[in-house]
C-alpha cells in the first residue's frame, strides 16, 4: 500500500502592504517635521523663555536649506546618483519653491510674532492642500468621501486655532496659509515624483536644484547680518542644526518614501496629527502650555485620520 507522505506547511512570514509601509513612514516623517515650528522660534529668537538673541527669520529660513543642500550633495555622490532626468526638472522646481524656500521662509517669519502651538495648528490644513494639488497634478482621483474626510480634518484644526485665538486670527497667520499653500504643491509634486525617482533623490536633488540661487542670497546676509549672527545664543544655533538637518534633510527621505508607497492623498492624511505632535512638543521644548481641549481635539483628528484612510483613492 502506498503511504503519502505529508509536508507540513512552512510558516509564512506576513509582509506589511505598501499602503500601511506608506503610512508608517510618512508617521516618522511627521513627527521629525512636528518640531520644525517650536526649533523655527527657537532660532529667531521668538519664543519668551530664549536665552540670548535669535537669527533673523530669512536668514534661518535660506540657511538651512543651503546646509541641507550640502548634505545632499554628499549623499548624492556617496550614491553615485545619475543626473535627474529632464521631465523630472519641474516637479523638482515646484519641490524646491515650496518645501526649500516658500515654506520655510514664511513660516520663519510668522514664529518671530506667532506662538509655536498656534502656528502648529494652522498647518493641519497642510493635508487638504496636499490632497488638492495631487488632485490638480493629475496623479491621483480621493472619492467623495475622502474629500469629506479631508475637509472635516482641515475645519476641525482651523476650528481649534479659533478657538485659541479668541476667534480672530494674527496677522502672520496669512504667511502660515501661503506657506501651507507652497508646501502642499511641494509635496504633492515630490511624492508623484518619488514614485519612479525614489523619495531621496527627490529631496536631494531639489535642495541640490534651489543651492545656486541661494547661496549668493545667503553670503550677503552672513555679511550684512554678522553682528546678529555672532552673538546667537547657543541654543538659536542647536535650533538651527535641527531645522537644517532634521526638518529639511533627514525627514523628507522617510516622507516621500511613504507617499511613493502609500500615496500622497493617503499618506498626506497622517499630516493631521503634526499639529498636536507640535504642540506637545513646543510644551516640551518652549514651555507653552498644554491644555485638555488639545487631547480633545487630538483625538478628534486621529478619528478622522482613520477614517479617510478606509476611503477609496484611486491611483494613476
Amino acid at each position: 500500500m502506498n503511504k503519502t507522505t505529508i509536508t507540513p506547511a512552512l510558516p509564512t512570514h506576513s509582509r506589511l502592504s505598501d499602503e500601511t509601509a506608506g503610512m508608517l513612514l510618512g508617521l516618522i516623517g511627521v513627527a521629525i517635521f512636528s518640531l520644525t515650528l517650536p526649533m523655527t522660534r527657537l532660532a529667531v529668537g521668538g519664543a519668551p523663555s530664549s536665552a540670548g538673541a535669535g537669527l533673523s527669520p530669512l536668514f534661518v529660513a535660506l540657511a538651512r536649506a543651503l546646509a541641507a543642500a550640502v548634505l545632499a550633495a554628499v549623499w548624492l555622490y556617496w550614491k553615485r546618483a545619475p543626473l535627474p532626468p529632464r521631465r523630472a526638472l519641474p516637479a523638482l522646481a515646484m519641490v524646491a519653491i515650496g518645501c526649500v524656500i516658500g515654506f520655510p521662509w514664511l513660516t520663519s517669519v510668522a514664529m518671530r510674532s506667532l506662538p509655536a502651538a498656534h502656528g502648529a495648528v494652522l498647518v493641519g490644513v497642510l493635508p487638504l492642500a496636499t490632497v488638492v494639488f495631487a488632485a490638480l497634478l493629475g496623479g491621483e482621483k480621493p472619492s467623495k468621501g475622502f474629500w469629506v474626510m479631508a475637509i472635516l480634518g482641515s475645519v476641525l484644526v482651523v476650528g481649534f486655532a479659533l478657538r485659541q485665538s479668541g476667534g480672530s486670527l494674527h496677522a502672520a497667520d496669512a504667511a502660515i496659509f501661503a506657506a501651507v499653500l507652497l508646501a502642499g504643491m511641494g509635496y504633492a509634486a515630490g511624492g508623484r515624483l518619488s514614485q519612479t525617482l525614489g523619495g531621496q533623490q527627490t529631496i536631494c536633488w531639489a535642495l541640490v536644484l534651489a543651492a545656486p540661487p541661494l547661496l549668493p542670497v545667503v553670503g550677503w546676509m552672513a555679511w550684512h547680518e554678522a553682528a546678529q549672527i555672532a552673538h546667537a545664543s547657543l541654543t538659536a544655533w542647536a535650533a538651527f542644526g535641527y531645522v537644517s538637518v532634521f526638518s529639511m534633510f533627514i525627514g523628507f527621505f522617510f516622507w516621500y518614501r511613504g507617499m511613493a508607497l502609500g500615496g500622497v492623498s493617503r499618506v498626506g492624511q497622517v499630516q493631521l496629527v503634526q499639529p498636536f505632535l507640535s504642540v506637545l512638543g513646543a510644551s516640551a521644548v518652549l514651555g507653552e502650555p498644554l491644555e485638555l481641549q488639545t487631547v480633545l481635539f487630538a483625538i478628534a483628528v486621529i478619528a478622522v485620520v482613520g477614517t479617510g484612510r478606509k476611503m477609496q483613492v484611486k491611483r494613476a
